[in-house]
């Protein structure tokens, strides 16, 4: 009788964990696109799934984050931007990049693609610019537009 309750309580943790799995999986890095606009440079994540949740913070070096380490990238200053849950698992596209044409973003550096949480650091020209995070939908977007100031 243990052995059958044993066997039961261990497929219902297994049961419920699947969603969860599942719903990070769809939650996929699809695209990141660079655009220069009047007034602010644009970078695009776009995700196969629904909104992650987005921190922003601005930093004087982006670092690994399973390291800890250092990462070479272009700016003079740079905003951290983390989305959880999301991955780049099955991206095909550039990661790491230098971003010509724009005004002001100098590189966009994937820094974080670990249990769920994936990270993007934007360099940029000068210090203390003021940068915006949003939502766009269908497909989920998750949109920096950093400013000229």
């Amino acid at each position: 009788m243990k052995r059958i309750a044993v066997a039961l309580v261990a497929v219902g943790m297994a049961m419920s964990v699947v969603p969860a799995a599942s719903a990070v999986e769809g939650n996929q890095l699809t695209d990141i696109r660079t655009e220069r606009h009047a007034g602010f440079d644009r970078v695009v994540f776009e995700l196969g799934g629904p909104r992650p949740e987005v921190t922003a913070e601005r930093s004087a070096e982006p670092y690994n984050c399973g390291s800890g380490k250092p990462i070479s990238a272009k700016g003079d200053e740079f905003v951290d931007v983390t989305m959880q849950p999301a991955n780049a698992h099955g991206y095909a596209g550039p990661r790491s990049f230098e971003t010509p044409g724009l005004l002001n973003v100098r590189s966009v550096t994937n820094t974080c693609n670990f249990e769920a949480r994936l990270g993007f650091s934007i360099g940029y020209a000068g210090k203390g610019r003021t940068y915006e995070v949003s939502f766009l939908d269908n497909p989920t977007r998750v949109v920096v537009d950093v400013k000229n100031n």
